[in-house]
């Protein structure tokens, strides 16, 4: 089972979707959940370096959207700097962790939950602290000087 997130830094809440496999098709398909959500105020999405988002269509649809949505990458192996790290590490210590699933249905009913859980009780969790806007400002500067920038918007 794959569990495509994204976390909305600035409200503490996240969105998540289940998908068979990782690839640019599931992604793009997150993506357009995710789209009714930001369009009128804008988004910045920072990604991880899988190589899906890489993907020469999800650059298309990331460019025919550029008037609302700004796209960066994390840079290599840097999983201190992604939020959705420490919600997959609480997932696993409140929910997956050491325990047998008989089925499919039993593990996905287990993350619904883990996931309601968090969203209700709002971002942040265990294990680490949701930066100030201009903390995360600063600290994005920082890393952008070092790593070269694929942002779409210009």
């Amino acid at each position: 089972m794959k569990i495509l997130g994204a976390i909305e830094l600035w409200r503490a809440r996240f969105h998540y979707a289940q998908a068979p496999v990782f690839n640019a098709s599931t992604y793009l398909d997150f993506l357009h959940r995710l789209a009714p959500h930001y369009r009128r105020r804008g988004a910045i999405l920072i990604q991880d370096n899988a190589s899906y988002p890489k993907d020469g269509e999800v650059w298309s649809w990331f460019k025919s959207n550029r008037h609302w949505l700004e796209v960066y990458q994390l840079p290599p192996y840097s999983p201190e700097l992604n939020p959705t790290e420490r919600l997959w590490q609480c997932t696993r210590k409140n929910g997956t962790h050491d325990r047998y699933f008989a089925s499919q249905g039993e593990l996905l009913a287990t993350l619904t939950s883990v996931f309601e859980d968090k969203r209700l009780e709002g971002f942040p969790y265990t294990g680490g602290t949701i930066w100030p806007a201009e903390v995360l400002t600063e600290k994005w500067k920082q890393i952008s000087a070092q790593a070269p920038s694929q942002s779409v918007r210009k």
